[in-house]
């Protein structure tokens, strides 16, 4: 070959024309292939290199997490992890996935490391008293990170077990419904949805479980041939409602619904077929599926467009906690075996949070959990953030009362990985405190001139980065899906007030505190902003406003010498201003004035005209209340009409009275009009109680991009704060109204 042709073909690979630089398609060609090679490595499936390569990483692990480096050194360090990071991610697979993983802990250890070996030479006195409640709260957040990665590392994702043709092998089940003051309203379509369960009606029995001993309940449950149970006291609540209802049941199967969960009909064919094929099989748990919003989607106008709060737990945590048989018990939505409760003495009365705690009780005798990440009930979410708040607390009381009395670390029976999964859950709810030092922490050195990290701002830089990008690159990989990056720290700041002293208080004195339960089916009436439950976040986000004012007088004129490290806390203290603005939209009170929440479902349904005409469209929508219905073709249709609305599942046609409410274009809404019980039961079976009614609910959304979360966190604190100030303002100008009158 010439010289010219060797030329020509370096020149053609590497890209050096009359630029003189590197073509960077082919290296990234190169890279992409070399990437490919490794992950197919037909040798991963050996043994021996695999036990070779954990070896090898677990010793060079230890040492880059030991070995000092200078500034620079770091640094380079941390851009060599996150190019590997950024480049790796692009591929699928659960070796990427550990790969990631790996990466994140190593530069967060790093980090807490470095923190605890070489910044905490601080003299006695304040800044030594701040700089450890800072550093206990890093050792905290990496404790809840290292153990959270164990826990989702590897989701089960188990799918449902055929249950055997013959019949007579099925076992008997039956079904409990818990109320106490809810409205007839919110517990009838349960009710109604527990008796169309497909199974065998010998096999089968439903009890109203009524601790509001209430003459209305007691009519309607005879009305539709459930049997209505009550008791002379309330004691232990929810729990002592179903314990006392055991005694006067025998079904071999227990299934238990929240009075607002609503199940659909295959809910037991999907869940029994596990208690069939395992006979160590205590309890098999589904998630908790909402149809309406809860005061975060509802506030920042986010329902079914991102992640809710709870989506985390049930579409990733229970998962993962199923490979270790160690899924929760969450109160409802699931199916327990009578044998193996009455032998843990029924549900838990010792803690609040007696569906944890009686799983906990469970496996410490050896019994086996199951996760069924299949939506088979779809309930209600809490309708304001005071009422979310109090749920959370009592959440956050119980398990801290679970960690006080039943340590599931120190306690025997279960198995390590079992101990972790349990730990992690109620060290989770200890992030008041955390968060509120996070929150506040940078105004020690803005108020004060408090250095509570004895190192340089570039020091701190090129060692907190790393450990937060790689937290968020490996954290965005794994929850992606059903959480997008910096939601959770909005979701935690709005908690982290009112769960910190609960919690405290229970590790203090485990009997403090009773249970709440969680009003559901109540209506906002008017938009307001909620000042009793905001005001922490008023305070706080006030302090750093602040912070933020005395640090830019720092940074030009006061502390110019330490330019960086004023600018460092100055960019922290706009962090947490961009959450506590978020956190601030949710106590925006939107209007939610609805009796019935409606749903939006496609469904084929044919309706019937005055004239006696039929017409084939499809729904738009549906509630108890009414249906909204897209019609092929444009129709003079009056309002007030009466007509009649066939649904179809399957071969079955469900035929509802209706009255026209509005008529425009394509879209005609009805209103149901003297609905008997039967047809409220044909309304049931043909939507909430369908097999599908769920399993197209959650739309695609795009996945998770860090950057993306941030603006929209952003965006929505800005938001906030104008309605903040808009609202703030009315609520002056109408108490100075009101003073003025008197």
């Amino acid at each position: 070959m010439s010289a010219r042709s060797l030329l020509l073909r370096w020149r053609e690979n590497w890209g050096l024309g009359k630029r003189s630089r590197l073509n960077p398609r082919y290296l990234y060609g190169l890279l992409n292939e070399s990437g490919n090679r490794l992950v197919d490595w037909s040798a991963w499936s050996t043994p021996g290199v695999l036990v070779a390569t954990l070896c090898g990483s677990v010793v060079l692990f230890i040492l880059l997490i030991a070995i000092p480096f200078s500034r620079d050194e770091q640094l380079v360090f941390s851009l060599v992890i996150l190019a590997v990071s950024l480049y790796i991610r692009r591929y699928v697979g659960t070796l990427v996935t550990l790969i990631l993983i790996g990466l994140s802990v190593l530069a967060s250890t790093r980090y807490l490391y470095w923190r605890f070996s070489t910044s905490m030479q601080i003299d006695l006195g304040a800044d030594l008293l701040l700089g450890l409640g800072l550093l206990a709260a890093e050792f905290y957040a990496w404790t809840i990170l290292i153990i959270g990665f164990f826990q989702t590392i590897w989701p089960l994702k188990r799918k449902p077990v055929p249950l055997p043709d013959d019949l007579s092998q099925w076992p008997t089940v039956d079904i409990f419904i818990p109320s106490y003051n809810e409205p007839l309203s919110v517990v009838m379509p349960t009710v109604i949805a527990a008796l169309a369960l497909d199974w065998p009606r010998d096999k089968m029995k439903v009890y109203l479980l009524d601790d509001g001993r209430r003459q209305d309940f007691k009519e309607f449950a005879a009305s539709v041939g459930v049997t209505h149970v009550t008791r002379p006291n309330n004691l232990h609540a929810k729990a002592g409602n179903i314990n006392a209802a055991l005694p006067q049941t025998d079904g071999e199967l227990i299934a238990i619904f929240d009075c607002d969960h609503i199940p659909t009909r295959t809910f037991l064919q999907a869940t029994v077929g596990w208690f069939l094929a395992d006979k160590k099989l205590a309890m098999v748990q589904t998630p908790h599926h909402f149809l309406s919003p809860d005061p975060f989607e509802r506030n920042l106008d986010l329902f079914r467009r991102m992640p809710n709060e709870g989506e985390l737990f049930y579409g990733l945590v229970q998962d993962g906690n199923d490979l270790w048989n160690a899924s929760f018990f969450c109160g409802s939505c699931a199916v327990l075996r009578r044998t193996m409760l009455l032998e843990v003495g029924g549900v838990a009365v010792e803690t609040v949070t007696e569906d944890a705690h009686t799983a906990l009780k469970l496996h410490r005798l050896g019994y086996n959990t199951a996760y069924l990440g299949v939506i088979q009930a779809a309930g209600l979410a809490t309708e304001s953030l005071s009422a979310h708040v109090g749920q959370r607390i009592r959440w956050a009381r119980g398990m801290a009362q679970i960690f006080r009395v039943d340590n599931p670390v120190l306690g025997k029976g279960l198995r390590w990985p079992q101990r972790l999964c349990y730990l992690n859950a109620m060290l989770h709810f200890f992030y008041g405190f955390p968060r509120i030092v996070f929150l506040t922490a940078p105004l020690s050195y803005l108020f004060f001139e408090a250095h509570v990290i004895q190192a340089s701002a570039d020091l701190i830089a090129v060692y907190a980065l790393p450990h937060l990008i790689q937290a968020n690159i490996a954290n965005s990989r794994m929850q992606g899906k059903y959480r997008h990056t910096f939601w959770a720290e909005v979701y935690e700041t709005a908690l982290a007030w009112y769960i910190m002293v609960p919690t405290t208080l229970a590790l203090i004195s485990p009997k403090f505190g009773q249970f709440n339960v969680t009003a559901k089916g109540g209506r906002v009436e008017r938009e307001y902003f909620d000042w009793k439950i905001s005001l922490p976040y008023v305070v706080i986000l006030v302090l750093n406003v602040i912070g933020l004012l005395i640090g830019i007088g720092r940074l030009f004129w006061w502390n110019s010498h330490e330019f960086g490290t004023v600018l460092f806390n100055i960019l922290w203290t706009v962090y947490n201003l961009t959450i506590l603005a978020a956190t601030l939209s949710v106590a925006l009170e939107s209007r939610q004035i609805r009796r019935h929440w409606r749903v939006q479902l496609t469904l084929p349904a044919m309706i019937k005209l005055p004239t006696g005409r039929t017409v084939a469209c499809e729904t738009e929508d549906f509630s108890e209340g009414g249906l909204a219905l897209k019609l092929p073709i444009e129709m003079a249709i009056d309002k007030g009409s009466m007509v009649r609305i066939s649904l179809f599942r399957g071969d079955r046609e469900f035929t509802l009275p209706a009255e026209v409410v509005f008529n425009q274009g394509l879209v005609l809404r009805t209103r149901f009009e003297h609905m008997t019980m039967e047809d409220y039961r044909s309304l049931v079976a043909a939507t909430f109680s369908r097999a599908d009614a769920w399993q197209s609910w959650l739309p695609e959304r795009d996945i998770d991009r860090p950057l993306k979360g941030l603006r929209e966190v952003l965006f929505v604190g800005l938001d906030g704060i104008r309605r903040f100030i808009r609202k703030a303002g009315m609520t002056a100008r109408w108490r100075g109204l009101e003073t003025w009158k008197k």
